[in-house]
């Protein structure tokens, strides 16, 4: 234990100190670093920036693109974050909008967050409903064809599209309906910001309908993503322009206002 009254910056350990610097460096950069820059902004030897590269790579929290040999953040430093996101209220804030918004439209619902390539969910809101769609709490979907997933990435911006392009070889097609072409897909991310949500049309699984809203924090970065999710029997054009649509941007506003996102400056 600490010996009162000694202050708590003579226990801090240099090393890790260099190793969270290093970590902000990606922060403040768009795209991937070299040894070299990271030497030079951090004003350490490359050697030593080589072995806090690798230390953090061993726990994931950094990544190495072998065809640059340059670094970007690893998958351990994402899910930091949407921890840190989850720890402060996301859960908590949007679940009471989700069971106001199953309750009006009467289909399953649900909060998910993206990561690498994929969509986690982290709750739901079931339905009353003898035929619905299954929980999907743990499972992991495709970001480029589940309206979650499309409704987050279309709000990257280019550099971290390109990111998610670089770790994919291939759009792996699920239904007949999936987006399987890059282009094709940039062109319909377009038209996901233009209008503020996404639509899922069998993308994912036939015979299943979604749709999707941002959610932001106070910081007017997207966080998480809300969708509703039912067969397309009841998921009709007339039921989604009339009821469901409406009622999902009302309530990805309501979520992200409660998350300090400023709706008026929007």
């Amino acid at each position: 234990m600490p010996k009162k009254g000694r202050e708590k910056s003579s226990y801090v350990i240099q090393s890790v100190v260099n190793a969270l610097n290093l970590l902000e460096q990606f922060i403040r950069s768009e795209g991937e670093l070299g040894v070299t820059e990271l030497s030079k902004r951090l004003g350490l030897h490359k050697n030593n920036v080589f072995r806090l590269l690798a230390t953090l790579e061993s726990k994931g929290y950094i990544e190495q693109n072998k065809a640059t040999e340059n670094y970007r953040l690893g998958v351990k430093s994402l899910e930091l974050g949407q921890t840190y996101i989850h720890q402060m209220g996301l859960v908590h804030h949007a679940h009471p909008v989700m069971e106001e918004l199953v309750k009006k439209c009467q289909e399953n619902v649900y909060l998910g967050v993206v990561q690498g390539n994929v969509v986690v969910y982290l709750d739901m809101v079931e339905a009353n409903q003898v035929v619905r769609v299954a929980s999907r709490i743990g499972q992991q979907l495709p970001i480029h064809c589940s309206s979650i997933g499309k409704v987050q990435i279309a709000f990257m911006s280019e550099t971290e599209f390109e990111r998610l392009r670089l770790k994919e070889s291939a759009l792996k097609a699920y239904t007949p309906n999936t987006i399987t072409d890059f282009d094709t897909l940039k062109k319909h991310l377009e038209g996901i910001r233009k209008v503020g949500y996404a639509i899922d049309n069998g993308e994912f699984d036939e015979g299943v309908r979604c749709v999707a809203v941002p959610i932001r924090d106070y910081t007017r970065q997207i966080v998480a993503g809300l969708s509703m999710s039912g067969p397309v029997f009841r998921m009709t054009d007339e039921h989604l322009e009339k009821l469901i649509i409406p009622e999902m941007l009302k309530a990805g506003q309501e979520i992200s206002r409660r998350l300090g996102f400023d709706i008026a400056s929007n």
